[in-house]
């Protein structure tokens, strides 16, 4: 309407209640619309934004009158802004252009690491729509090196200008500041994940259980040095499996069953697997280790699917073969997109997280796929990576917030 006038009120100063009820109250009694609102509260400091059209503009001044009086008695600072049509329909037009999620994760994040990865989202042409604190308020004396955590969201919006750029900025930053950087497109399919295939050795849990059966068999430097080699990609997955598992050759299953009992648990998966069971996510574990420990864990985590290698048993011992085909980096994109077939959900939907190179093909097929703890070979081709803290780092770049996973 040509008589209308849009105005900003912009409100800061210790939060108390009532404030929103007072000002909106006063509105409504012009028939004011709202077209915009947001809030925000740090240490109990308000700020308050308001953007809101009157049909009559004759009436402005009253409005504006009546919220000053308010603010003045509830000893909050006020500010209005008068904006023009044109403001406000360019404004309006900047909300269809893209979105995106950008997702900084540390033990603890320093006012440097923030403004370089704010520096670099800018010079891409994105502006930040909004900042969203996920962990809780830290502690000043909380000195538990397990429970220090950071994690801070940033809702961005704009033209991409290159996105191969930002990616390797963001790697960049997060070798040489000790953080892990995820930089998401905001759309329905990361607000409906729906399920979640884990690599299983030094990802679910501390150690590749390869390893400790060599050690129990008395070659644990020959198979630990083939392990590392594969992990990095360095030799074919499958070569090395059957070079590892002819070395073992002998070993009594009761060493398995010993090993399953004491399987060292990563840091945070408890927590992570909780929330996950809880908001009906399908969980599955495909894994290039054997399927005598990932049935342990799938006990232990109610996991939904387990695909590993089977070892061949013959009179209690170990005949240094397998059974069926080797679980491998293809094999694993094979049985993510089978499952997701299966329970009927969209790739971009699922979520994979590994350590090792031969996890790459179903971290890069699933919609969101996460390096943790890997090397740096995997890390600089994966999605995303975690490396700063537990297996929980999974629920932030999920969005969710320490209110919501703790309660």
């Amino acid at each position: 309407m040509p008589n209308s006038e849009i105005i900003l009120i912009s409100i800061s100063g210790e939060d108390k209640p009532g404030v929103t009820t007072a000002v909106t109250g006063i509105l409504g009694n012009y028939n004011a619309v709202i077209l915009d609102i947001g809030q925000a509260d740090i240490h109990h400091t308000l700020s308050l934004g308001i953007l809101f059209k009157v049909s009559n503009q004759s009436e402005s001044g009253s409005i504006l009158k009546e919220i000053l009086f308010k603010c003045s008695e509830m000893n909050v600072a006020v500010r209005f802004t008068p904006i023009s049509p044109e403001r406000y329909t360019n404004w309006v037009g900047r909300q269809g252009k893209s979105r995106y999620i950008v997702t900084i994760l540390a033990k603890v994040i320093t006012a440097r690491q923030l403004s370089l990865v704010t520096k670099a989202v800018s010079d891409q042409n994105l502006n930040i729509d909004s900042i969203k604190r996920l962990t809780g308020r830290p502690s000043l004396e909380n000195n538990d090196e397990n429970k220090i955590r950071s994690c801070i969201e940033l809702s961005v919006r704009g033209t991409l200008s290159d996105k191969n750029a930002l990616s390797a900025q963001l790697l960049q930053y997060s070798s040489e500041l000790g953080i892990d950087l995820s930089f998401q497109k905001d759309d329905m399919f990361r607000r409906n994940r729906r399920l979640i295939c884990f690599d299983m050795d030094s990802t679910l849990i501390k150690t590749e259980v390869i390893d400790e059966l060599a050690d129990r068999a008395g070659v644990g430097e020959e198979v630990r040095a083939i392990t590392e080699a594969a992990m990095r990609g360095e030799i074919d997955f499958c070569e090395s499996f059957k070079q590892r598992v002819g070395l073992l050759k002998g070993l009594d299953v009761k060493v398995l069953e010993d090993v399953a009992l004491h399987l060292p648990i990563m840091e945070g998966a408890v927590r992570l697997m909780s929330i996950l069971k809880k908001c009906g996510f399908k969980i599955a574990i495909l894994s290039g280790g054997f399927t005598y420990f990932g049935n342990s864990l799938k006990k232990l985590f109610d996991v939904d699917y387990v695909y590993a290698n089977e070892l061949e048993i013959v009179d209690g011992k170990l005949t240094g073969n397998y059974i069926g085909d080797i679980v491998d980096g293809k094999r694993k994109a094979e049985l993510l997109r089978l499952i997701a077939q299966v329970e009927k959900i969209d790739l971009e939907q699922v979520i994979a997280v590994g350590d090792g190179a031969n996890d790459l093909p179903m971290l890069n097929l699933a919609g969101l796929g996460i390096a943790f703890h890997a090397k740096p070979k995997v890390k600089a081709n994966a999605q995303q990576s975690i490396s700063t803290i537990g297996l929980d780092g999974v629920l932030y770049f999920l969005g969710f917030r320490d209110i919501h996973i703790d309660s």
